[in-house]
């Protein structure tokens, strides 16, 4: 079966090669300056008022000062926030050819640090992130950046879309791209245009952090635009997007064993958390309803022992498994080989269902093999569009990837940073913060584990000075049994402008009425009860590997 979906052409790929090669040169020549705003005028501390902020309103942004491929850009409106003492720009940046513009945002504070923080989004995109409030897992309670007087700015992530896992944008090369990788850059000079046109200086030193998709934009930006940003923060990283979504097809076919009978509903999926739990919790030293030691946990816990006793009808209870249903379960939680080679890699992570991974809710499996949950909705949204131009009669049950292997690796090239090398980044003086939690149930932990071995092989020792990767046991996808929170701002910018390495990172746990913390280990260090003290507070526990 061939795909009658329009293919990039072979001039927009090389287009698109190009700029990624040239992206520390595009960043100088698309240097800050606008015309319609004030300009120059700074020759103090960099400072906004309430009229500056106004004439800003209808600034107009060349198109030669975008790095990648525009219309330009507009403001369209400059707001002063009294209470918050800042200015909220927001703009377009216009398409070459696509339906759809790009929104943006920057917010400009009355008295500006010279840093600049960008936000990334989250899932499909398409909406705008304002960038106004805290950033991904930040403390509760602590200032945000903005009110810390950083510049802040966000985008749509290069289209607009219906809330949930539109794919539609897919449809079309030029919001595709802009997804994939171009909208990271796009809203970053289009930002810096503003900001020169506001201060009358540049920043001194740029940041990025996001979690998700926003945690895979923080990698585009460090690994496609290195000369942009100094620091960057990824929290449960969707750097991979293809992979995941159609590597997803594992799912799939492990809920339609044998006719739908491997589906896993969310009782039986609470059957298999909980016993993993009650063999598991207390490996750490603490039974606190967090799994740390994740090893010890995948070598104690034996799923068979929930298989139904003989004259039990499986499907008649939710409180033992039937044989097709362990397999299932097995299946999801085995590294899958999608037979398709994805920017150098062809292994689709396995999960952490058995390892503490709740799967309920927004990520569970559904209510059957024929209405799954998330990771249905993603594999069949980049399956559809993305990969086979939704042609008539596309079934997303029955639909094989490898009949779209050539189109599964040119969507690879467009939304994957898996073999985007970090050297030039690094080159640069830049930092990464990379975290994910031990039990995601949508990008699993495995998945970020997989990135930070490849690192490791291509960067050998070089890999802790510019680098830092840290596992949070009981974290989900921006949620969990420990819903981490941490200061990750303050510990990139004294890594990135004092040279002070992270040590001794504390998360605290965000979930309504908690109060515990945890130290942050280094993978694949975790976090292990000393025996004395609260098992609440992060002093009761010592990083280990065994």
């Amino acid at each position: 079966m061939k795909s009658t979906f329009r293919r990039l052409s072979a001039v927009s790929l090389g287009i698109a090669a190009a700029l990624v090669l040239t992206a520390g040169v595009t960043s100088a020549t698309a240097a800050p300056g606008g015309s319609g705003g004030p300009s120059g005028r700074h020759t103090g501390p960099a400072t906004l008022t309430a009229s500056e902020c106004a004439s800003l309103a209808g600034l107009t942004i060349a198109a030669k000062k975008i790095g990648l491929p525009t219309s330009g850009a507009d403001v369209e409106t400059a707001v002063w926030d009294a209470a918050g003492s800042y200015c909220a720009v927001t703009g377009w940046i216009r398409a070459v050819s696509a339906p759809q513009d790009m929104q943006f945002q920057v917010n400009l504070p009355a008295v500006w640090n010279e840093r600049t923080l960008q936000f990334g989004g989250g899932g499909f995109d398409g909406s705008l992130v304002t960038a106004t409030g805290a950033y991904t897992a930040q403390p509760a309670g602590t200032p945000t950046a903005l009110a810390q007087g950083w510049v802040t700015l966000g985008s749509d992530g290069g289209h607009q879309g219906a809330p949930g896992f539109d794919g539609t944008f897919q449809l079309d090369e030029e919001l595709f791209l802009n997804y994939g990788q171009w909208s990271v850059k796009k809203a970053h000079d289009a930002a810096a245009v503003v900001i020169q046109a506001a201060y009358g200086t540049d920043p001194e030193w740029s940041y990025f952090i996001g979690g998700s998709q926003g945690g895979h934009e923080a990698l585009d930006a460090a690994a496609r635009y290195p000369k942009d940003y100094d620091g960057v923060i990824a929290n449960y990283p969707a750097y991979n997007v293809t992979m995941m979504h159609v590597g997803a097809v594992n799912f799939r076919d492990a809920l339609q064993l044998e006719g739908g009978a491997g589906h896993l509903n969310s009782a039986e999926t609470a059957t298999i958390t909980n016993a993993v739990y009650a063999t598991c919790d207390g490996l750490d030293g603490a039974v606190d309803g967090i799994i740390s030691d994740v090893a010890g946990c995948d070598a104690a816990f034996d799923i068979q022992s929930l298989a139904c006793p003989a004259g039990v009808d499986a499907a008649a209870v939710d409180t033992c498994l039937s044989d097709v249903e362990i397999a299932a379960a097995v299946k999801i939680s085995t590294d899958y080989d999608l037979g398709i080679d994805v920017e150098g890699n062809s292994i689709f992570a396995r999960s952490a269902l058995l390892e503490g991974a709740l799967y309920q809710g927004f990520a569970g499996f559904g209510t059957s093999a024929q209405a799954q949950g998330l990771q249905f909705a993603v594999f069949e949204a980049t399956m559809r569009y993305g990969v086979a131009g939704n042609p008539p009669g596309f079934d997303p049950y029955t639909v094989d990837p490898l009949d779209y292997a050539d189109r599964v690796q040119e969507v690879g090239e467009i939304m994957d940073v898996t073999d985007v090398s970090l050297n030039r980044f690094r080159a640069h003086g830049g930092k990464i913060i990379l975290t994910h939690g031990t039990i995601d149930d949508f990008i699993t932990p495995h998945n970020t584990v997989q990135y930070w071995e490849s690192l490791q092989d291509e960067f050998g020792k070089r890999l802790d000075r510019f680098a830092k990767f840290y596992m949070v046991p009981g974290w989900g996808h921006g949620q969990g049994r420990f819903l981490a929170q941490y200061d990750g701002l303050d510990a990139i910018v004294a890594w990135v402008e004092q040279g002070v390495a992270p040590s001794g990172l504390v998360a605290s746990d965000g979930n309504a009425g908690a109060d515990r913390t945890r130290p942050m280990c280094e993978y694949p260090a975790w976090p292990e009860y000393s025996g004395s003290g609260s098992i609440d507070d992060a002093s009761s526990y010592t990083c280990v590997t065994g």
